[in-house]
């Protein structure tokens, strides 16, 4: 039965995918203008309370999307339960502690350079995970991942040069200087650091679309769908699991990175099992292989706990039964995924959709020639 709600989804989302790209980019561009204004308009309805500076909670709902982003790539478009993903986001804030603190002996370089370098280790610690283990499937995977993150933990609690609980302090940050002469990323004022992050979601966004309409993202959803299918119709299905993998692990290092240089501070107590959940909870909660569905779940995991600190104590408990009720009455997900598998699928949509028109015109002119329906 359709409802009125879930018609006028299908209308909307009707009239978006009927839009041409730049015609799309158009709408897109006052929405995006909005987003890059939040901090400074900080609009009292969305405020958070007196005990939270806005500006740096909007910091923290952007990191929350970068990192869903990058894990809707592994579970939403590839379908790999990957219950450890804060293991890359660790590795990518150690990368940027270790190269850019004063506690470290290897600060030597600036933390621009060190964006793209821990994007590369944790491919790297992506491919070295993956190989041996995306050959599993289902909860086998789910629990090898959940052990990887473990791992990392572990390995930053016991390996000395990562010092412990100690942690690195002072993690370099992007340059500027404010009109004071003070730097304009610091620890205190997350509006810089909010707009560089979006500025990267952006980005993200733009090359993970281009490779979900590429033959990479076709494969993505054929594996996710059903894996065994795939293999069988010739598509290499552990060669596109590492490509998803190794994929989502590069933004969760980068994600890792800008956490670090924000926050300032690294040590083992950030990157525990629960905050991985609430990783993989934003991807399900906002629509699992839909981006902006992904972004919508990782503004409502990071605001609410942030917009009202009564309730953030209970955030686990809260977020838990948020779970279960939308897996009963939505499993989808608040934005369910809606695929195209075709690279140019909007203009055979519009084509396949005017030929129908046209047959419906010529048959009802037939049966107008024939004196109507008998």
């Amino acid at each position: 039965m359709t409802t009125p709600d879930t018609a006028s989804r299908r209308s909307l989302g009707e009239w978006w995918s009927n839009l041409s790209r730049p015609q799309q980019w158009l709408v897109l561009i006052p929405v995006v203008v909005l987003i890059y204004a939040l901090p400074v308009l900080n609009p009292p309805i969305i405020s958070t309370e007196p005990g939270f500076d806005f500006q740096i909670a909007m910091f923290e709902v952007a990191r929350y999307a970068l990192v869903a982003i990058g894990l809707n790539v592994v579970v939403g478009q590839a379908g790999l339960l990957d219950l450890g993903y804060i293991g890359f986001f660790a590795i990518g804030a150690y990368v940027a502690a270790l190269f850019t603190s004063p506690d470290s002996p290897l600060q030597k370089l600036p933390f621009l350079a060190v964006i793209p370098l821990a994007m590369a280790i944790t491919m790297v610690f992506g491919i070295i995970l993956g190989t041996p283990t995306l050959r599993l499937r289902g909860d086998y995977l789910a629990i090898v991942t959940l052990g990887f993150g473990e791992i990392v933990r572990l390995v930053a609690d016991n390996v000395d040069p990562l010092r412990g609980q100690s942690g690195f302090q002072q993690v370099g940050h992007p340059p500027g200087t404010n009109d004071d002469g003070s730097a304009l990323f610091n620890n205190t004022d997350g509006t810089p650091w909010y707009w560089l992050t979006v500025t990267v979601i952006i980005a993200v966004l733009f090359l993970v679309g281009n490779l979900e309409r590429s033959r990479v993202g076709r494969a993505w959803i054929a594996i996710r769908d059903d894996e065994d299918a795939a293999s069988i119709m010739g598509v290499n299905t552990f060669k596109f699991k590492i490509w998803a993998f190794v994929i989502g692990a590069a933004i969760g290092g980068l994600s890792g990175a800008l956490y670090a240089g924000q926050i300032g501070f690294v040590n083992n107590q950030k990157f525990d099992v629960v905050t991985s959940m609430l990783f993989l909870a934003a991807v399900i909660l906002g629509g699992s292989g839909n981006k902006v569905g992904v972004i919508l779940g990782a503004v409502v995991v990071a605001y609410v706990p942030l917009r009202f600190l009564v309730i953030a104590e209970y955030k686990f408990l809260i977020f838990g039964i948020a779970l279960i009720v939308l897996m009963i009455f939505r499993p989808q997900g608040l934005l369910g995924a809606r695929q195209r598998l075709l690279t140019y699928g909007r203009q055979a949509y519009q084509r396949l959709l005017g030929k129908g028109e046209q047959v419906s015109s010529d048959t009802a002119l037939v049966v107008e020639k024939n004196g109507g329906a008998r």
